[in-house]
């Protein structure tokens, strides 16, 4: 199989953006404070994740191309998403915007997490709902107090004060 120029191109830009985030994670400061972690901890992990990626493409391009890659023939790709999946989506992030402040970021993400579901096929909404809630609380967590990056609770702000979360 000949070598595909834009797989070679897109690999090495994504190996480029990687080192790129790398120089950038690495002139952050790092004072943790007591949490020990600091603002360079996840550009760092992101930094060497698109380094990897960008090897593991390189080394996919070297070997005889992508492997299961998309059809360049639009009509043998299959289904697109629909315009009306389109504008659901579009109202989810409009959701999340106007939700984040006052009902708390899990509240806006579970909106998201909802209309991105429903824009892509779901027809399952409380069980998206759930997972919905479920991330959006663990990722709330995860910044709130692994990396102690102030998020607003919004509503559930009484009930993540008492439970000691």
């Amino acid at each position: 199989m000949p070598l595909r120029r834009a797989e070679l191109v897109l690999s090495l830009g994504v190996l480029a953006l990687g080192i790129f985030a790398t120089v950038v994670a690495f002139r952050l400061p790092e004072a943790g404070g007591y949490a020990r972690v600091g603002p360079n901890f996840m550009p760092k992990v992101v930094a060497g994740g698109l380094i990897a990626m960008g090897l593991w493409l390189l080394v996919e391009v070297a070997t005889g191309g992508w492997r299961d890659a998309v059809d360049e023939d639009p009509a043998a790709r299959g289904e697109q998403l629909p315009p009306a999946g389109v504008r659901v989506v579009s109202a989810g992030l409009f959701a999340q915007m106007a939700l984040i402040r006052h009902a708390g970021f899990v509240i806006a993400a579970m909106a998201l997490f909802c209309c991105v579901a429903r824009g892509f096929g779901s027809v399952r909404p409380v069980r998206d709902a759930a997972l919905g809630f479920a991330l959006g609380l663990a990722v709330y967590l995860f910044f709130v107090k692994f990396l102690n990056v102030g998020l607003p609770a919004g509503w559930l702000a009484p009930v993540l004060g008492s439970a000691g979360l």
